[in-house]
């Protein structure tokens, strides 16, 4: 009889994946096989396992009375939203593209909400037609669903989304608070409700978005209960009663050393006393947190190969057939003010005990494409494969995929 290897957790930043010897884990198959089954890299792979693992953990954690809305923009893959259409309670989009998708993946046109700045009129027929909820970020696009609305003889479903006069604390991208292109100013909100009022507009409620990627639930606490607050302010200027209030996300997830996983349990401490004070402050409302990052960032694995091994002047580089083009963001190019290591490993070599300190590099003709500065790694060499973890969100559809003409990347869910 065969003994069985043991599975060795990954470092503790990743440590929903396994090995087994020395390959890595992912949808249970080992790594160097699914590159076969593949038939190339690089590739972007989902975990169906983890995204299920994920909202199941959510859930549990959420009181009863929250809606948990996946922000897909995250991660627009089809197969990735059909799959999470059937986890979640609604879906939200930033384009008529990510439109088409949640209604090709079967969501409820009720249970979809459309946010974002710079809406064309082209989509905000689309949305009209589709019965989706718009949320609306100018006084522009009140006047132009009216005509939309009066010419398809369909009601315009709207929320107004708010840019608050507060931040969310410590969070890695301020979406509220001071000028933003986002939402409108909290102070002109009841001047766009009676406009809304006007027009005849069917008012739902409010979209309140504080920041994005915040490990601290102090921070996401103190940034749900004041959005609270001004929806309940603003709400005494609506045309009709709210039954809608979209509270935001922010969760963040941990890519770098030192950084902790958020804790759940005061952030459902919360929501509930929140979703107590709703019952009677918007008996006909849903309170909605809105994530994306934290459903599927983690799920997700970026997967290259090594073409060539350099030595220049005393530092190992290995050169990899993807970087940038596929991952901006963990080239340190999306967002980052300083550039840190995204967790990654040889995914063939998990378990290997020599190492050495090396720097991945993509193919690109720039000294930006970097997915690894001087990274302790196992010794590796030309065919062995590189991953990079917490790649599930803003990797493929973040990147620029024609920079230099490289062939694009593959993504599967598995």
């Amino acid at each position: 009889m065969t003994t069985p290897i043991p599975s060795t957790p990954i470092h503790t930043t990743m440590n929903q994946f396994v090995a087994v010897g020395d390959e890595l884990l992912v949808g249970g198959l080992p790594i160097s096989q699914l590159a076969e089954r593949v038939g190339q890299t690089p590739f972007y792979a989902y975990d169906r396992g983890l995204l299920h693992s994920r909202v199941t953990e959510l859930r549990s954690a959420l009181p009863d009375g929250v809606k948990l809305h996946y922000a897909m923009k995250a991660n627009p893959m089809p197969a990735v939203v059909g799959f999470m259409a059937g986890l979640v309670d609604g879906i939200d989009v930033a384009s008529a593209g990510e439109l088409k998708v949640a209604l090709d993946a079967g969501t409820d046109p009720h249970e979809i909400s459309f946010a974002g700045p710079g809406k064309r009129s082209s989509e905000l027929h689309q949305a009209v037609a589709a019965g989706v909820l718009i949320n609306i970020e100018s006084f522009r696009e009140v006047s132009i669903l009216a005509g939309i609305s009066l010419k398809l003889g369909l009601p315009a479903r709207v929320a107004v989304r708010v840019n608050p006069d507060f931040e969310l604390k410590g969070s890695g991208m301020k979406m509220g608070g001071g000028p933003k292109q986002f939402g409108v100013d909290a102070e002109l909100v009841p001047e766009l409700l009676a406009k809304i009022g006007e027009y005849k507009l069917a008012f739902e409620g409010f979209h309140l978005f504080a920041g994005s990627q915040n490990l601290k639930a102090e921070s996401i606490c103190e940034a749900q209960q004041k959005s609270y607050e001004l929806a309940l302010v603003l709400s005494r200027h609506a045309p009709s009663p709210v039954s809608f209030l979209n509270l935001g996300g922010g969760f963040g997830i941990p890519y770098f050393p030192g950084e902790k996983r958020l804790d759940l349990v005061p952030i459902r401490q919360n929501l509930e006393q929140l979703a107590n004070r709703a019952r009677q402050d918007f008996p006909d409302a849903s309170l909605v947190i809105e994530l994306g990052r934290y459903l599927v960032g983690e799920a997700g694995i970026y997967v290259s190969r090594i073409v060539d091994r350099k030595i220049s002047r005393g530092q190992t580089f290995l050169v990899v057939d993807g970087g940038l083009n596929h991952h901006l963001s963990a080239s340190g190019n999306f967002g980052q003010v300083i550039r840190k290591n995204y967790p990654v490993a040889i995914g063939n070599r998990m378990n290997t005990k020599s190492t050495e300190t090396a720097t991945v590099v993509g193919p690109l003709c720039t000294p930006l494409d970097l997915l690894a500065d001087r990274m302790t790694l196992a010794v590796a060499k030309p065919d062995d494969l590189v991953v990079v973890f917490q790649s599930g969100a803003y990797g493929a559809s973040a990147s620029p995929h024609r920079f230099l003409g490289h062939p694009e990347v593959i993504e599967v869910l598995i």
